[in-house]
C-alpha cells in the first residue's frame, strides 16, 4: 500500500483569490496581496537582506512548482523562481468564507466550512460584558485584560507586567475567529491557563468562534516576555467527518504533526507530535523513515505566519522558507516508491501587506512521487479527495481528485 504525506506551509499564498476584495487589513482589500511574489520581488530587489542575502533560493519547491504556480494563480513575476516544473503542480482556491486556519485546513481536508464564523469587533472593548465576565469567573479574577485586537507578541509586551502585577489574564483576539488567552507560565500558571480555556471553549464555540488559544509567556518586565511552545488551541469540532476520519475508517494509521491535533480536535487521529518547527521537520523526517504501509502524515509549519507574517517581516520570512526549502529536500530524497507527498497552505500572510492579519489568497499544490505535470486550478476540497484517491480510500464530501 502507498503513504501519504499532507504537509501545509501555513500561510504560504501565492495571490490571486478572486474574492480577495471582500477581505480586508483594516480598512484595506486583500485584492493584490502574495506572499510568495513579494517576498521574492523584495529578494531580488535587496530588500530582505537580514540574517540572509540576494534573489530567494528556494531548488526544491521551485523544481517542485511553487514559482509556475505562483504565476499560474496570479500572473505576477517571482524572480529566482522560474526552473520548469519536474513535479506535479498547481493552485487551488478556497471555497469557505474566511482566511484563517480552521477554515482553510477544514476545506483541505474535504469540508468546506458550513457556516459564517463569529468575527470580534475591532473596538475596544471587543468582547461584550458576558463573555468578559465569564472569562474573569473562568480565571478566578475579578477582570480579565486587552479585551481588544492585537497582535499576540505585542500584547503581552505591553501588559505583561500589569499581568503579574494583577493576576488578571490577558484577553484579546485579531481578524480570525479567535478567543486568545495569554497568561504567565509561572506566574498564572500553564494549568490554570489550560483549564481556563477548556472551560469557556464550549460557549465560544456555540458563538461559532472558531478557536479558544491558550498562549502562555515567560520572562520579566526587565528582561523582556516571550511566547513559550506550550501553545494549545481549543478549536470547535467539524461537524462531518474529514480526511483524517476517512483514512482512520478504513483501517488506516493517521499521524499528526504540529497543529493538526488542535486543528482538528484529534478526531481521526492515532498519534500527536508537537514542538517548535525545527523539532516538527525532524518528526516530518521519522515519520517519512517510519510510517506504516498505508498511512496518512498530515503536518502543519505554522512559524512562516506565526513569527513571520503577522510581524510583517519579510527578510525572516525569506529565511524561513529557504530554511524550509533545504530540510524538505532531504525529505524528499527520502521517499519510497509509491509515496506521495503534497505540499500546500492554507491562506496567506503576505509580510509586504497592510495591517497584521492573514491575507486571502490561493495557494501552490506541490506533489512529490507522481510524476510530472500541470494539473491546474483546483479546489482545496480536492487535495482530500485526490489523497483518499492514492491511499484507495473511500472519499466523503465535494472534492474531485486530480490523480
Amino acid at each position: 500500500m502507498s503513504r501519504a504525506f499532507l504537509v501545509v506551509m501555513d500561510s504560504v499564498g501565492i495571490g490571486g483569490a478572486p474574492d480577495a476584495d471582500r477581505y480586508f487589513n483594516g480598512t484595506t482589500p486583500d485584492t493584490g496581496a502574495n506572499t510568495v511574489a513579494h517576498i521574492a520581488q523584495a529578494c531580488a530587489d535587496g530588500r530582505a537582506e537580514e540574517g540572509r542575502s540576494g534573489p530567494l533560493h528556494l531548488p526544491n519547491l521551485d523544481a517542485l512548482g511553487l514559482g509556475a504556480a505562483t504565476r499560474l494563480a496570479s500572473g505576477a513575476e517571482v524572480p529566482g523562481l522560474e526552473t520548469d516544473p519536474t513535479g506535479l503542480w498547481g493552485c487551488a482556491r478556497e471555497r469557505s468564507p474566511g482566511k484563517d486556519t480552521p477554515s482553510g485546513h477544514w476545506e483541505l481536508a474535504g469540508l468546506p466550512v458550513p457556516w459564517d464564523w463569529h468575527y470580534f469587533p475591532d473596538t475596544k472593548p471587543a468582547f461584550p460584558a458576558e463573555l468578559s465576565r465569564a472569562a474573569a469567573e473562568a480565571a478566578g479574577t475579578e477582570w480579565i485584560l486587552g479585551n481588544c485586537h492585537a497582535p499576540g507578541t505585542a500584547i503581552i509586551e505591553a501588559l505583561g507586567a500589569e499581568h503579574m502585577r494583577t493576576g488578571w489574564p490577558i484577553c484579546y483576539t485579531s481578524a480570525d475567529s479567535v478567543f486568545q488567552i495569554a497568561a504567565h507560565e509561572v506566574s498564572f500558571g500553564l494549568d490554570r491557563l489550560l483549564e481556563m480555556c477548556r472551560t469557556l471553549a464550549p460557549q465560544l464555540h456555540e458563538m461559532k468562534v472558531g478557536r479558544v488559544i491558550a498562549r502562555p509567556f515567560a520572562g520579566s518586565a526587565e528582561e523582556g516576555f516571550t511566547r513559550t511552545t506550550n501553545r494549545k488551541d481549543f478549536a470547535i469540532l467539524p461537524p462531518a467527518p474529514v480526511l483524517t476520519n476517512w483514512a482512520q475508517d478504513a483501517g488506516r494509521r493517521v499521524h499528526a504533526v504540529g497543529k493538526i491535533g488542535d486543528i482538528f480536535s484529534m478526531q481521526g487521529i492515532d498519534t500527536l507530535r508537537k514542538g517548535a518547527d525545527a523539532e516538527l521537520m525532524t518528526h516530518l523526517s521519522e515519520l517519512v523513515d517510519e510510517a506504516e504501509e498505508g498511512s496518512l502524515t498530515f503536518a502543519n509549519f505554522v512559524e512562516f505566519d506565526s513569527l513571520y507574517g503577522h510581524r510583517r517581516d519579510i527578510s525572516g520570512y525569506a529565511r524561513a522558507l529557504e530554511w524550509f526549502d533545504r530540510e524538505i529536500g532531504a525529505i524528499l530524497q527520502k521517499l519510497r516508491p509509491g509515496d506521495l507527498m503534497l505540499l500546500t497552505a492554507d491562506h496567506g500572510n503576505d509580510p509586504s501587506w497592510t495591517g497584521t492579519d492573514h491575507t486571502r489568497e490561493q495557494v501552490p499544490v506541490l506533489i512529490a512521487g507522481q510524476g510530472t505535470g500541470q494539473i491546474g486550478r483546483i479546489k482545496f476540497a480536492d487535495v482530500a479527495a485526490s489523497i483518499a484517491h492514492h491511499l484507495n480510500i473511500p472519499a466523503q464530501g465535494p472534492g474531485r481528485s486530480f490523480l
